[in-house]
């Protein structure tokens, strides 16, 4: 964006004129309330305005002179991103260039001969007001880097585009670099910069012709709107081949694009572009099916998502959350042993019938309700293992989740501190899983809270482990008690492969780390066999058993304690 020009004390005027006696007479009225800077032909002109761009308040230009007249100064101007945003009022005897002047960019118009001073000082303050005012409204509703309008100013106009065309259809779309932070990593953020200004200026290309709009949502992501039938197909090969001839063969741009054609009207401005922002995120690829489309499909995921998150308060109140206790087994004993279990939540909901976890856990980590939702499983748990010490004297630790979410709560400590004190619980008696991916993002203040925590006595399970891309040196330095594998490595290494390399390797560095390492996810004889022969420490999974109720784990639970008598 061009700098701002001097908009304190005396402005700067260039007065270019080829006439000595006009250049003393505009030179002489001016310089009541002006600096002043003088060219006497269309070269010196250019010349001085970039000279003096940063300073620059006004040009007056004379259109009939040598070398280069008035009218191609304008064009040059016009098509120079540092020169076009200086206001230029032109001077001539020539009534019928006023037209044609004003087309390509000037401000004003004042005849020759110069009508009264006054005229001529009130034109000058008026277009340098106006060009001042433009430029702070532009500072406002503009992004600096790309020069497109803000999220805010874009959604303000987007609605005046519908209040000014309300039977046009239109359109909302949304683009973004696919890996793009690769692209700062390699080049840096310069080079990063200039291919997100290389795109801005190909999408406003392509949709200004239609009435389209464009917005530099952040980062690398793009926001257009537009009538219904834009070819969008055509802008996305469009902007990736201006990019890929910039970038070179060698460092291909690939970009995704979510669109959700002839909008529904009656959603706020926002909600559209979430539903196209939906459609991009099914674009798991750069590499093929570049654009996503939203459909009934995700409308209904959309409805059924909002249901749930209607329902949720309810269903806290009247308990529709069950809580299941899945066993972990010991399997370096001599036999198998029943030594802790996890707890996993179910909804039974009144209408939908049994809500898959997997539909409502990211639902609501993304929202921020899993931190309410987890503190009613904390507080169930609790309750659950005090009632087992009051039966049977005694009851296994239970692993409960703690989410990322969780984590950045400064009371969670005090929080869970409370729920053991109320119930009579031992610290140890609640196992506290974290996922690797949490340790991942603010490190700092994950590790500060998990120290707070152990230093109670309580026991931290890293979960998911293989997922987060930890660090070796990361993970010297992360304050955990149980490593616990993903059961999707578990999954992988016993297909038609064989192949347990990687499981042995977290198992060793289970062992460098002196924790014991949980498999989950385990469904085999064989399976359990060759994790014990690894040096797997503890298994859970449905080969001994799936989540069970309460009363079920009692059952199995009491078994295993019969056993042992």
């Amino acid at each position: 964006m061009t700098q701002s020009r001097k908009v304190f004390g005396r402005r700067q005027i260039l007065i270019v004129e080829d006439e000595m006696i006009n250049r003393e007479i505009l030179g002489n009225l001016l310089a009541q309330e002006y600096e002043t800077v003088f060219a006497a032909d269309g070269d010196e002109a250019i010349e001085k305005m970039k000279e003096y761009r940063q300073t620059l308040s006004l040009v007056l230009l004379d259109l009939i002179m040598p070398k280069k007249n008035g009218l191609e100064v304008l064009t040059y101007v016009k098509n120079d991103p540092q020169l076009k945003q200086i206001p230029v009022i032109v001077m001539t005897s020539d009534a019928k260039s006023e037209v044609e002047s004003l087309h390509l960019g000037a401000a004003d118009f004042i005849p020759k001969p110069y009508p009264q001073p006054d005229v001529i000082m009130a034109r000058v303050r008026r277009s340098i007001e106006l060009s001042e005012d433009r430029m702070i409204i532009n500072a406002t509703e503009r992004d600096p880097l790309t020069e497109l309008y803000n999220r805010e100013y874009f959604y303000r106009y987007a609605e005046q585009f519908d209040i000014h065309h309300p039977t046009v259809q239109t359109d909302a779309i949304v683009l973004d670099i696919y890996h793009f932070h690769t692209i700062n990593e390699r080049f840096g953020t310069k080079y990063g910069d200039d291919v997100l200004r290389l795109m801005a200026r190909k999408l406003r290309e392509f949709a200004a012709p239609s009435g389209g709009i464009v917005c530099h949502r952040e980062a690398d992501a793009f926001m257009v709107y537009a009538p219904h039938g834009l070819d969008y197909i055509e802008m996305l090969a469009s902007v990736s081949n201006a990019l890929n001839n910039y970038v070179g063969s060698h460092n291909r741009v690939r970009l995704r694009m979510g669109v959700y054609d002839t909008v529904d009207r009656e959603l706020p401005i926002e909600r559209r572009f979430d539903r196209a922002s939906e459609a991009c995120d099914t674009v798991k690829s750069g590499y093929s099916g570049n654009i996503g489309f939203f459909d009934n499909a995700m409308h209904e995921k959309e409805l059924y998502a909002e249901q749930l998150i209607e329902d949720f308060p309810r269903a806290i109140e009247t308990k529709q959350f069950a809580v299941y206790y899945q066993p972990k087994y010991n399997v370096q004993a001599e036999s198998p042993a029943l030594v802790s279990a996890e707890a996993l939540v179910r909804w039974n909901h009144p209408t939908l019938g049994c809500v898959s976890p997997g539909e409502f856990i990211p639902l609501f980590e993304e929202n921020g309700l899993i931190r309410k939702l987890d503190n009613y499983v904390w507080n169930e748990v609790a309750a659950q293992v005090k009632a087992w010490k009051a039966r049977y004297g005694a009851a296994v630790p239970v692993s409960v989740n703690v989410s990322r979410a969780d984590i950045f709560d400064p009371m969670i400590v005090d929080t869970l501190k409370t729920i053991i004190q109320k119930n009579g619980l031992s610290n140890k008696d609640l196992l506290l899983e974290i996922t690797e991916s949490a340790y991942t993002k603010n490190a700092e203040q994950i590790i500060k809270t998990v120290n707070a925590l152990r230093e109670l006595g309580f026991l931290i399970e890293m979960d998911d482990f293989g997922t987060g891309y930890s660090s070796l040196n990361m993970i010297s330095a992360l304050p955990i008690d149980v490593l616990k594998m993903d059961m999707v490595f578990i999954q992988q290494a016993f297909a038609k492969t064989q192949d347990t390399k990687l499981i042995e390797i977290i198992i060793d560095i289970a062992k460098y780390l002196s924790v014991p390492v949980v498999a989950e996810g385990v469904e085999t004889r064989e399976q359990m066999l060759a994790l014990k022969e690894m040096g797997c420490d503890i298994i859970q999974g449905y080969y001994f058993s799936k989540p069970l109720p309460p009363g079920e784990f009692e059952a199995l639970w009491e078994g295993t304690r019969n056993v042992d008598n």
